[in-house]
């Protein structure tokens, strides 16, 4: 009998990650869908400058928007997107947020108006048809970032994260933070902040008002290593006080944010000939990602 187990050694047999040059840890979101991760991909790229669906099979279909990599999953109907991690968008013009907008607008739904607020000229967050959300504002210059909305029991931790994230990468750094004025019934809350994980920039907000969605795997966040101790150490520390661990690469931090911490040349992997079938294999019966695996008889 053939069974599949892990190891560290690196016989003849063994499939492992290769070296990787860059010197950063390039990180993206992952959407998840049910079943229309092209649709979604093409709709997406017909919308955004600087856009192109990179590369795609039945599970995965990995695009560009403005230059900015996403993944697109096909997981089934097991989890759905909510507003707890949208994409923020900035336009230089009003007639871009208003092109924007009216195209993400059909068949979705709006969670706030396109319109002056306090703190912008136009600004307006809409859930498209797919069920991923957006923030709309016109801004000093073009620009897109993930943002993160701290709701329900995360309420008040956003600086906390903030904290807890950028001690975890190399080139890191918060770049500016908003808080909710004095007489605000939220005062002293983070409004909203601007920080880089490695240099990619993100976005973390307080949302303070009622809400029925907090942190799940409709959207996460991949990490792509360059090696096992890249791949140890970022598991270690966003599993540790009251982290938890899931399947395949997946984990969640302590904020319940959900991770996918994977070598950066896993497609390369799976797609081998010879080590792809005993790659995924090994992969679906872990947790972690193990550098490498073999065939043993028992």
């Amino acid at each position: 009998i053939f069974t599949t187990l892990l190891i560290f050694q690196l016989p003849k047999e063994t499939f492992i990650l290769q070296k990787n040059t860059k010197m950063t840890n390039e990180i993206y979101p992952c959407l998840w869908f049910d079943g229309k991760a092209h649709e979604a991909a093409t709709f997406y790229c017909s919308i955004f400058n600087h856009s192109r669906i990179l590369t795609e099979n039945p599970m995965v279909a990995l695009f560009e928007l403005n230059g900015k990599k996403i993944m697109g999953l096909n997981g089934g109907p097991v989890f759905k997107m909510n507003p707890s991690i949208s994409m923020f968008i900035h336009c230089t013009t009003q007639e871009e947020c208003k092109r924007i907008w009216d195209q993400l607008s059909e068949g979705g739904t709006v969670l706030m108006p396109l319109n002056p607020y306090p703190w912008s000229e136009l600004y307006g967050w809409i859930q498209d048809k797919y069920g991923f959300t957006w923030q709309i504002m016109k801004g000093t210059e073009d620009r897109m970032m993930p943002a993160m909305l701290f709701t329900a029991d995360q309420l008040g931790r956003a600086q906390e994260g903030l904290d807890f994230y950028t001690s975890l990468f190399k080139h890191s750094s918060i770049d500016s933070k908003n808080y909710y004025p004095e007489g605000s019934p939220f005062a002293g809350k983070l409004s909203y902040a601007e920080f880089k994980l490695d240099g990619y920039p993100m976005v973390a907000m307080e949302g303070p008002n009622e809400h029925n969605y907090t942190f799940n795997e409709g959207v996460s966040l991949v990490v792509n290593c360059q090696n096992q101790d890249e791949i140890d150490f970022f598991w270690n520390q966003l599993t540790s006080d009251g982290g938890s661990e899931s399947m395949c690469g997946w984990c969640k931090d302590k904020f319940g944010v959900s991770w996918q911490i994977i070598p950066y040349n896993i497609a390369e992997i799976m797609s081998d000939k010879n080590h792809g079938p005993t790659a995924m294999q090994a992969m679906l019966k872990m947790k972690k990602i193990i550098k490498s695996f073999k065939q043993h008889q028992l």
